[in-house]
């Protein structure tokens, strides 16, 4: 059974919904602890040392955007996986989502097949970690090497366009929000603006002639392979 053995912490107020997603994620021989608000999950949280985090985003007493935030701000969830339950299903609630340091979303009501394809999919992204090489299907991106193998032959890119690229497939299925994309890989340096993002990922996508790269209307950009 595929991750047997991942820890993954449920926070919800809606006791149904706990106890449907809790049922799904033993089921698949997940080990799971629940809390039903933010203050609560952050105290469960320091005690079970959960991967993956299925976090409600309106809960009484601290509602999971502000949990998210405090999360984040300690070290020792740098590579938790955040993903979040909403009701809200617009732009504005999943910028706030990302930009709080979320990884994902789940839209309610939960759809059982959806959650387990997300989570799985996010121990799959815990397993192959900070890896130099990262590898795919027909894909092979070297980080260190700053190369990129598809489909059995090198694809030249400039080393902008590769770590671009190489930063969106470290964390497959993780939307990258322009400003953290820019941040991370032009800083400071004097750039023309979001259509420099633009440009570099029409080009990785011309080069590899295979649609990796997929774009979040008016959030950003993510990597599915």
């Amino acid at each position: 059974m595929e991750n047997k053995f991942g820890k993954v912490l449920v926070v919800d107020d809606e006791k149904d919904i706990v106890q449907i997603i809790k049922y799904n994620l033993e089921a698949h021989g997940y080990e799971v602890e629940t809390a039903s608000n933010g203050v609560e999950a952050l105290t469960v949280a320091a005690k079970f040392k959960p991967e993956v985090i299925l976090l409600d985003v309106m809960m009484p007493h601290k509602d999971g955007i502000q949990t998210c935030i405090e999360m984040r701000a300690n070290p020792e969830y740098d590579n938790t996986i955040v993903i979040f339950l909403t009701a809200l299903s617009d732009e504005a609630s999943e910028i706030r989502g990302l930009e709080a340091g979320g990884d994902d979303y789940i839209s309610k009501p939960i759809k059982p097949k959806l959650l387990m394809s997300r989570v799985h999919s996010a121990f799959r992204r815990i397993q192959k970690g900070d890896s130099t090489i990262l590898m795919f299907k027909d894909l092979e991106i070297n980080r260190e090497k700053f190369l990129v193998i598809f489909k059995g032959e090198e694809i030249k890119l400039p080393r902008k366009e590769f770590e671009l690229f190489a930063l969106l497939a470290s964390k497959p299925g993780r939307v990258f929000l322009r400003n953290e994309i820019l941040n991370s890989i032009w800083g400071n340096e004097v750039i023309v603006g979001d259509r420099t993002i633009d440009v570099h990922v029409r080009k990785i996508r011309q080069k590899l002639n295979e649609d990796y790269i997929q774009t979040i209307k008016g959030v950003g950009y993510k990597f599915e392979a």
